[in-house]
């Protein structure tokens, strides 16, 4: 297809999060005295930014939901940042793309540092030329602002040979918002149905798929 950069979301699409973030949000909850006995009435949390998340899902005011965020850190920093997975053929996926000369970015809304401690300790970080992800103060956490400050460290690029990567609609949305295709994923946290429905121009079932749409 003519891609020569590649945009990757973390969350559900190079890892799997999903014990890790349910437990930090079930900590947070908790000091707020609500107790969520079925994690996936969480997963809604993966993706997303968190602040966004704890004031849909559970009605939090902003005030609320900045606290809500704090206390999910407190658990999330030393512990549930590793109870995470790397999903088979990721690893694979990226040394390939890096040889064929690709250039690999991370696009999340994760903030910036834990991003960073996650691909060092399942030693991805290698893959990347440039790391994006949210402000602890919020300022940056959409995934569109993320995309576009990456967009302004590459410099003057075509955007058709940019491609971005990821399970959730706002990955897609995120994309199309800076003038990018985007690739949806199906083994993490966002349907099929979600992913078209927000617009993506391809799907992949599997990590290898993708290397036939770059």
């Amino acid at each position: 297809m003519g891609y020569r950069y590649c945009l990757f979301d973390l969350d559900g699409t190079l890892t799997d999060p999903g014990i890790g973030i349910t437990n930090s949000v079930m900590y947070a909850l908790e000091k707020f005295g609500i107790h969520v006995s079925d994690r996936a009435e969480l997963f809604s949390f993966i993706g997303p930014p968190l602040g966004e998340s704890f004031r849909r899902q559970f009605g939090f005011s902003e005030e609320q939901a900045q606290k809500a965020v704090e206390y999910y850190r407190e658990y999330f920093r030393p512990k549930g940042i590793f109870e995470n997975s790397v999903y088979e053929g990721i690893p694979e996926l990226l040394k390939k793309l890096r040889e064929n000369h690709i250039t690999v970015a991370l696009a999340t809304s994760k903030p910036y540092e834990f991003a960073v401690r996650i691909l060092e300790h399942f030693e991805l970080k290698q893959y990347f030329d440039y790391i994006g992800g949210a402000t602890m103060d919020g300022r940056i956490s959409k995934k569109a602002d993320v995309i576009a400050h990456l967009l302004d460290e590459f410099g003057n690029v075509d955007k058709a040979e940019v491609l971005m990567i990821g399970d959730r609609a706002q990955d897609v949305e995120g994309a199309r918002a800076n003038g990018l295709h985007s690739a949806g994923v199906l083994w993490g946290y966002g349907s099929a149905e979600e992913l078209q429905g927000a617009g993506a121009d391809y799907l992949a079932a599997k990590p290898e798929e993708l290397l036939r749409i770059v």
